[in-house]
């Protein structure tokens, strides 16, 4: 288990990161999630020991960091950095060697996963010769190629399509199974609800929200429905009743102030629309990001 306490990081005047403590558990993706700015890079680089918290502790196994710990973590940074005029199989072998990895087993791994990630045909080109996307296909198996315990994936699906994406997805998820400790940072709220099981939303270097998943949709979800219906929903907007709408071609999720009851908002507007179908839901993770950071700003 990945132990982070009391973390601040200040930069001359400014704190970028102000005392924040959680728990990472193997076999889960834990998400590192808040706007741009907020604070997930410069924590993760005080987590990889890039650089020194002014204040904190942070334990791998109940242990602090030494040199050997570099060698079962893997990173994948959101800034990529490939040497374009190298091969690719002499890249994966050059950062396998810097993970301390024998060049036997380097090659070997290295093969396995470009066959795995479908690039073994390009082990021989430049980097600068490759796709975008399977330069991303490089960089990501550099980040794994030592079998690392702990993972760091910050904006792991970035020059991927879609179909290369499920890949990626599938095997954070496998990781996951296999006991790994991994932490995931990322914008897509969508991808990042569907891998993490615990979530720990940062704003302005301070902690907002975290816990499981689970819990904070119940916290965020309780007053939150879903109504399909058929005719002109322009009446919803105005309802004194809701306290924010999402209106779509033919159902809105609705939002409700606190001191509104599910059954007291449908009977206002029963008449107004025609109503198929009248539900209460949970807030998806990017709902929940928005309000949260909209209520940690004001």
């Amino acid at each position: 288990m990945l132990e982070v306490n009391n973390l601040t990081k200040t930069f001359k005047d400014i704190v970028a990161v102000d005392n924040i403590s959680f728990n990472v558990e193997p076999g889960k993706i834990f998400g590192l999630l808040g706007p741009n700015g907020a604070g997930k890079t410069t924590t993760i680089r005080m987590i990889l020991n890039i650089i020194k918290p002014s204040i904190g502790t942070i334990l791998f196994e109940g242990k602090p960091f030494t040199k050997e710990f570099f060698n079962i973590a893997g990173y994948l940074p959101e800034e990529r950095g490939l040497y374009k005029k190298s091969r690719v199989l002499d890249t994966l072998l050059y950062f396998a060697g810097l993970k301390n990895m024998n060049r036997k087993s380097a090659i070997t791994e290295s093969v396995k996963w470009l066959k795995k990630l479908e690039i073994e045909n390009y082990k021989g080109k430049k980097i600068e010769e490759l796709s975008k996307g399977n330069q991303q296909k490089v960089q990501f198996i550099a980040s794994v190629v030592h079998n690392p315990k702990l993972l760091i994936f910050d904006e792991p699906f970035g020059g991927f399509d879609p179909i290369n994406q499920q890949i990626i997805k599938d095997i954070l998820l496998s990781f996951a199974d296999s006991g790994k400790t991994i932490i995931l940072s990322t914008h897509q709220m969508d991808t990042a609800e569907k891998l993490c099981s615990d979530i720990f939303l940062i704003n302005k270097g301070k902690e907002v929200c975290s816990g499981s998943l689970s819990q904070i949709k119940k916290i965020f979800g309780a007053n939150t429905i879903r109504i399909e219906f058929e005719g002109d929903s322009s009446y919803l907007n105005s309802n004194p009743s809701v306290a924010h709408i999402e209106s779509y071609s033919n159902y809105a999720e609705v939002q409700l102030k606190d001191n509104t009851l599910p059954n007291d908002f449908l009977r206002t507007i029963i008449n107004k629309i025609n109503i198929n179908q009248f539900s209460i839901i949970e807030p998806t993770l990017n709902r929940i990001f928005i309000d949260a950071i909209k209520g940690n700003s004001n």
